[in-house]
């Protein structure tokens, strides 16, 4: 038996990027899995190509800014919330609207998503598993990303302090911090020959990571294994947060 048979995943922001990689590795594991974002044309694809393949898959429009739609989502095993979106200047130059944007994408909708959801997983008292998709942010400060900071340091500080309130309920809420991945929301700046130079000499694994990098352990974070684990901000990051490179070879 594959470790997620017979629950129901529901993965927000499943369109691309890191989303899509954790929808395939969650429903390759065996969970109904419901990819949802805004693009749901985008998701129908996906979700057909899984089903292809011999998965459980189904395509859902969602979009977190809009509550109405929040409260006609099914019932959960497993909740990843990926959906979120970035602008980058200095902190001075955000406008009002740019920071009311980013707070409700990035932070509101998510939280909002995540009462209901959770609600309901105490309501049916079979426990469950929602993981946060942070960044380094959410462990350190870089310039120019002051406002997604605020919100994905806010996303570490609500799955601590959900795992304290739902863990009596077999419910198990985790944050995975991605450190330098490839996606769509960062592939211009990463075309830079200085900023890829860089990072060979930032970290211990010199390469750019990839959103597969990051779906193995958002799986296994849904999983029975992970049934003692709450309450963690996990970089996954070659490194970044934790080493540091110098010239002097051994």
């Amino acid at each position: 038996m594959q470790p997620l048979t017979n629950k129901t995943a529901l993965i927000v922001g499943a369109s691309r990027g890191i989303g899509l990689a954790i929808a395939r590795e969650i429903a390759k594991a065996g969970a109904n899995t419901i990819l949802a974002s805004r693009n749901v044309d985008a998701l129908e694809a996906e979700a057909a190509a899984l089903v292809k393949d011999g998965h459980q898959a189904t395509a859902l429009q969602l979009d977190v800014n809009q509550a109405q739609t929040v409260s006609q989502l099914p019932d959960v095993d497993i909740l990843v919330n990926v959906t979120g979106t970035n602008i980058r200047k200095p902190f001075e130059q955000y406008t009002k609207e740019e920071i009311d944007y980013l707070l409700q994408t990035n932070l509101t909708g998510l939280a909002i998503l995540t009462q209901k959801v959770g609600s309901r997983m105490k309501e049916r008292g079979a426990g469950g598993k929602i993981v946060f998709i942070g960044s380094l942010m959410s462990l350190l400060g870089l310039p120019y990303l002051s406002v997604y900071a605020i919100t994905k340091s806010a996303l570490a500080g609500l799955t601590r302090v959900l795992a304290a309130e739902w863990g009596r309920h077999n419910i198990q809420v985790n944050c995975i911090a991605p450190g330098f991945i490839l996606t769509d929301l960062n592939r211009q700046m990463w075309q830079s020959p200085e900023m890829k130079n860089w990072l060979a000499g930032a970290q211990a694994n010199p390469r750019m990571g990839t959103p597969e990098d990051i779906a193995p352990m958002a799986a296994f974070l849904c999983g029975p294994g992970a049934d003692y684990i709450t309450g963690q901000v996990i970089a996954i990051d070659g490194g970044y947060t934790t080493t540091a490179v110098w010239p002097f070879q051994g």
